[in-house]
């Protein structure tokens, strides 16, 4: 039975959320636009998921707008802030980090080719951002946007996203949360993090691939990024993917419900994970903050190893896992996350990221740790002279 350690990229779908989309799939075939009774059946499951992502997320269900993932409620905010109606750039200030998502980072490269002003703010040796720094940015003239990740992909490591929202605030400038990871894993509660918009995927908590939500706070805009029809209030044209977005729902509704002990789980298989490492593996380093980080994720440093050799040994072992974003995959750039925190090229690619998730035990955790001693000690004796 194979050993999957790549839940940041995607997870295994609940059975409680398969079990919901089956009789979607099977029978509730209506558009949720048509007035029959077969669309207002399917009108009534995407909202009552509506509903359930807002709960998750403690804002009001008007304020959910359902997309394909978290990459295109990204990219809709940044073009829809951006650009003018005739989608001309408008010169405008946006405020990023340099360890953001793809999603994230090459939007704002087009627009900075188009002549937006793009301040990328560092972060420390531990992924952190510099909250005087993020303020400093802020006050740059002709500021329209913030855009920063919550949570992030590579490392885990958890922005101080309450103190950025109030220095955002403070300014009235728009802040932009990317939430992909965080979701499903800690808790979020717009109510204590004033965010103006905010992207989700439901593929990274146990939901469905190919759906995902903006969140677009009341008092905020985005104009339309689909246009061709009246579904989500005329901010995105198309027949809604009701199946998937009943899924999601349900994914949302027991992520809140279990936030709490998924949390203590996941932290659990991942200290276990890091403490054998540690333990049994001479020249290994932590990447990214021991404590502000999500539970379930730990990128580690073993000097000496090459992570794209180790990635393949593990796979022919059975177990999954990944140098870093599953978007790079293939890739032999170092991590642009990693350069942020100051590691050489050397030390990116030796670079893993572990991340734990459903049906992971603790078995599976030491047969990881056991495989990996035994991989560093084979690599490390045939680099020696």
């Amino acid at each position: 039975m194979r050993i999957y350690l790549d839940h940041n990229a995607t997870t295994p779908l609940r059975g409680e959320v398969v079990d919901a989309m089956l009789p979607v799939l099977r029978e509730g075939f209506g558009n949720p636009s048509s007035t029959h009774a077969e669309g207002t059946a399917a009108r009534k499951l995407v909202e009552r998921a509506r509903e359930k992502v807002a709960e998750a997320l403690a804002v009001r269900p008007d304020e959910v707008l359902f997309t394909a993932g978290a990459t295109e409620s990204n990219n809709a905010v940044l073009y829809g802030v951006l650009r003018d109606a005739q989608g001309a750039s408008r010169g405008a200030h946006v405020v990023t980090t340099q360890v953001e998502h793809p999603s994230v980072v090459e939007p704002c490269e087009r627009l900075e080719s188009e002549g937006v002003e793009v301040s990328r703010v560092a972060v420390d040796e531990e992924g952190l951002l510099d909250v005087a720094a993020f303020e400093k940015a802020l006050d740059q003239p002709g500021t329209a946007l913030a855009s920063v990740l919550w949570a992030n992909n590579e490392t885990g490591v958890v922005q101080p996203v309450e103190a950025l929202a109030a220095a955002a605030r403070r300014r009235a400038v728009p802040l932009h949360l990317d939430a992909t990871q965080a979701l499903g894993k800690i808790r979020i509660d717009l109510r204590d993090v004033p965010a103006d918009f905010l992207s989700c995927s439901a593929h990274k908590l146990n939901g469905p691939k190919g759906v995902g939500a903006l969140v677009v706070r009341a008092g905020r805009q985005v104009p339309p990024f689909l246009a061709g029809g009246p579904q989500e209030k005329r901010r995105r044209g198309g027949t809604e993917n009701v199946a998937s977005i009943v899924g999601f729902g349900v994914a949302c509704e027991l992520a809140r419900l279990e936030c709490e002990e998924r949390g203590a789980r996941y932290g659990a298989l991942r200290d276990r994970l890091w403490q054998g490492i540690h333990a049994k593996l001479p020249r290994v380093r932590r990447n990214g903050h021991p404590e502000h980080v999500l539970p379930n994720t730990l990128n580690v440093e073993i000097l000496g190893m090459p992570g794209e050799v180790v990635l393949q040994a593990l796979d022919l072992e059975g177990v999954a896992a990944s140098a870093g974003a599953a978007c790079h995959s293939g890739s032999i750039t170092p991590s642009h996350v990693l350069s942020a925190m100051n590691r050489t090229p050397e030390q990116a690619r030796s670079s893993l990221r572990l991340s734990v998730g459903l049906g992971v035990d603790e078995s599976q955790v030491d047969r990881v740790v056991a495989l990996l001693v035994e991989l560093a000690s084979r690599a490390r004796r045939a680099e020696a002279p």
